[in-house]
C-alpha cells in the first residue's frame, strides 16, 4: 500500500509485541513493551519529516557532511490513546509542542464527532506527527486529519503514528487523504464484527492507562 511505512519486522519486535497482545500481561509490562514499540514508531516518523545538509566537524578534524532536522515540527494526540505516545515524543524531540484533538464516535449515528482541539497557532507552517495508536475503520483518523487540514496543515505534511493498522482503516485514510503517510509497527489481518483488529490487542487506551482489568475486547 503506497505511503504506509511498516516497522522491520524484526525478531525483537515481534517478541515486544507477544507481551502487549497478551491478554494476561501485566500493566507495567504493558507499558513498559508498549514504550519500546512507541519509541521506534516516533523515529522512523520523525525519518519522514525533512532534512537539510549540515556539515560538522569531527574530534579528528575532518568533516561529516551530515543532516539536520529541517522545518517546524510538532505533535498531534488524538486522546487519549495518542497521549501515550507524548512522553516518548518529548524525549526524543525536546521542546515540541503538542495539540490535542478529542473525537468520539456517535452511539447513535456511528459516526466520528469533534468535541474538542487545540492546536499551536502556526500549526500550518510545518509538518505534523498525528498520534493515534489504533487504526481500525479510520473514520476517526479521517476526522483529525481533517481538523489539521481546516487548520492549514498540507496533507502531505501529515504523518500518522499508528501502533496497529487494519488493511480496512489504512484503505479509508487513503482513500480520503492520499498523500499522508502512515507509520505503523504492524498491519493486522482484519477487522471483526465488532470493528477490533484481529488478532489484534484491545483497547490499546484502556490497557495503557490501567482503566480496564482485561485486554479482551
Amino acid at each position: 500500500m503506497g505511503n504506509v511505512h511498516l516497522l522491520p519486522q524484526t525478531r525483537q519486535l515481534r517478541a515486544l509485541h507477544t507481551v502487549v497482545r497478551d491478554r494476561h500481561a501485566p500493566l507495567d509490562d504493558f507499558v513498559r513493551h508498549s514504550r519500546r514499540i512507541i519509541r521506534l514508531l516516533l523515529e522512523a516518523g520523525l525519518d519522514q519529516l525533512p532534512f537539510a545538509d549540515h556539515a560538522v566537524t569531527t574530534p579528528v578534524g575532518a568533516t561529516y557532511q551530515g543532516l539536520k532536522p529541517a522545518g517546524k515540527i510538532c505533535g498531534v494526540a488524538v486522546i487519549r490513546a495518542g497521549e501515550s505516545m507524548e512522553a516518548e515524543l518529548r524525549d526524543l524531540y525536546p521542546g515540541i509542542r503538542i495539540g490535542k484533538i478529542l473525537i468520539q464516535r456517535d452511539k447513535q449515528t456511528k459516526l466520528p464527532h469533534l468535541y474538542y482541539s487545540h492546536l499551536p497557532g502556526d500549526i500550518a507552517d510545518g509538518h505534523v506527527l498525528l498520534l493515534e495508536p489504533m487504526l481500525a475503520t479510520g473514520g476517526s483518523a479521517n476526522a483529525a486529519i481533517d481538523v489539521l487540514l481546516k487548520a492549514g496543515v498540507r496533507e502531505e505534511n501529515v504523518v500518522l503514528i499508528d501502533f496497529l493498522a487494519a488493511p480496512e482503516g489504512i484503505r479509508a485514510v487513503h482513500e480520503a487523504h492520499p498523500h499522508v503517510k502512515i507509520v505503523v509497527s504492524s498491519i493486522e489481518e482484519r477487522l471483526n464484527d465488532n470493528a477490533f483488529m484481529v488478532p489484534g490487542i484491545g483497547d490499546f487506551g484502556d490497557r495503557y492507562f490501567g482503566t480496564t482489568d482485561s485486554g479482551v475486547r
